[in-house]
């Protein structure tokens, strides 16, 4: 059920050296939105941009380049991707069996009994503190199975199903690395500035009082703000590719001083054509170099991307079913959208939804269904790429704390986005493919608790 894979280790300790950051203050005004820092600073998040194809770009484009430093040629505006037509309207057939699950239960991996405790791992007493601090106290398959072999300096291949711990899995060690060293730097490249917003809470909240720098280098947040981060000197990138290469095209970031990386939800990021850049930026890293792959699906192309710049990579993977048992999975049969409202609007009104998260495919769709549930007396918000960010931050914080019932979203908070206790969710429009589906159900059944996913399906 569990298996690791081993295809050989390699040392992953890269000489290069970058600038310390020293100790200081950085505040930030409630509307900056440049990332925070660790010891109880706030965590201001990036502003949302037009172009959302991670959201890759900020608002209004990034086309401008700034004159060339440290070596990096200047850099040109990127030219356009020509539009996929087959990535863009054909849907997957999905045989309807799949969205029923009416068993859930207990997971299979609530059964697994670590090897380790989160205190056993040969890392720096204060990491260990804040872990405890977090009450992670037992690890995860993926956790207990991968931390100790990134530890090790080893490239791993992480295999493991949504909402199991996969970002811990690699933060750990790699924090530890910065900590031994304080002149490692790492990145983490995320599909979605939503998860990788996610990813740098996390560090912040692993790194407390540990004198660790991040910034998060998404599209849509105002760009001069992450290069005043990077300027002041950063022990971790976390960001999406598109505004990742940009930096380095602009000399911010400067790839030869990165000595790990992690390519979190790889598949996806080749899903959203992130491909080019991904490799742009892997090539740019000095040969000896410490790379981590993790996803919940793991598709040929990305296996591919990890021949070319993986070195004998261990594959753990610990994924025992596409979807969680902890998530009870049915079909509403219904035609039209009155009938989907109408049966919505029943469900809805059952006690034990009270934090409910809607899937719709177009922005349009998912406005028109919020102001439908509000004129209905819901309490519900948008969440969707053409959003500014503060009004996505919002949404996610509205709904965390109780204030909203419900949220209606496009495929954006498929990923990334860890609401704790979402009670169901609903598939309003059918994904466009399984693995979609998949990471949508994620949302829900988190951390050993039981949820639901319902799915509207034609009538027969």
């Amino acid at each position: 059920m569990y298996t690791i894979t081993t295809g050989g280790s390699s040392s992953s300790e890269a000489g290069s050296r970058t600038r310390s950051p020293s100790p200081r203050s950085r505040s930030h005004s409630p509307s900056s939105s440049s990332s925070s820092r660790e010891g109880g600073y706030s965590h201001p998040r990036s502003s949302q941009g037009g172009y959302s194809r991670d959201g890759g770009s900020s608002r209004g484009g990034y086309q401008s380049r700034a004159p060339s430093r440290g070596g990096f040629s200047r850099g040109r505006a990127a030219a356009p991707r020509a539009f996929n037509a087959k990535r863009g309207f054909r849907k997957d057939y999905i045989d309807e069996k799949l969205f029923i699950n009416k068993e859930a239960g207990v997971t299979e991996t609530d059964h697994y009994n670590p090897k380790n405790k989160f205190t056993d791992f040969n890392i720096a007493e204060l990491l260990s503190a804040n872990l405890t601090a977090k009450g992670l106290i037992s690890p995860s398959p993926i956790q207990d199975q991968a931390i100790p072999e990134v530890l090790l300096g080893k490239d791993v291949i992480g295999i493991a199903s949504t909402g199991t711990g996969k970002t811990a899995a690699f933060l750990i060690p790699l924090i530890n690395k910065l900590v031994a060293n304080n002149d490692h730097k790492m990145m983490v490249l995320c599909p979605t500035r939503e998860l990788a917003q996610q990813v740098e809470a996390e560090f912040v909240a692993f790194t407390r009082g540990m004198k660790l720098f991040s910034v998060s280098c998404v599209g849509g947040a105002p760009i001069m703000r992450q290069i005043k981060e990077l300027e002041l000197g950063v022990n971790a990138v976390i960001g999406t590719p598109g505004r990742v290469k940009d930096l380095i095209e602009r000399g911010k970031i400067k790839m030869a001083y990165f000595d790990s990386i992690v390519l979190d939800e790889a598949d996806r990021m080749l899903d959203m054509g992130f491909i080019d850049d991904m490799r742009t930026i892997l090539g740019a890293m000095p040969k000896t170099k410490q790379g981590l792959f993790f996803s919940a699906t793991f598709s040929p192309d990305i296996k591919r991307l990890c021949t070319d710049f993986l070195n004998n990579p261990i594959t753990i993977s610990v994924k025992t079913r596409d979807t969680a048992a902890s998530v009870m999975q049915d079909v509403v049969r219904v035609n039209g959208d009155n009938e989907k409202v109408e049966a919505l609007h029943e469900i809805l009104n059952k006690p034990e939804y009270s934090k409910v998260l809607i899937f719709r495919e177009m922005k349009r769709h998912v406005d028109g269904l919020a102001a439908e549930l509000t004129k209905r007396g819901f309490k519900a918000l948008a969440l969707h790429g053409d959003m500014h960010n503060r009004e996505r931050e919002r949404a996610v914080k509205a709904l965390e704390t109780g204030k909203v019932q419900v949220v209606i979203a496009t495929d954006v908070a498929a990923r990334g986005l860890d609401i704790s206790d979402i009670s169901l969710v609903v598939n309003y429009d059918i994904p466009n493919n399984y693995e979609t589906y998949i990471h949508r159900i994620g949302r829900t059944g988190r951390a050993k608790k039981l949820g639901a996913a319902i799915t509207f399906v034609p009538k027969r």
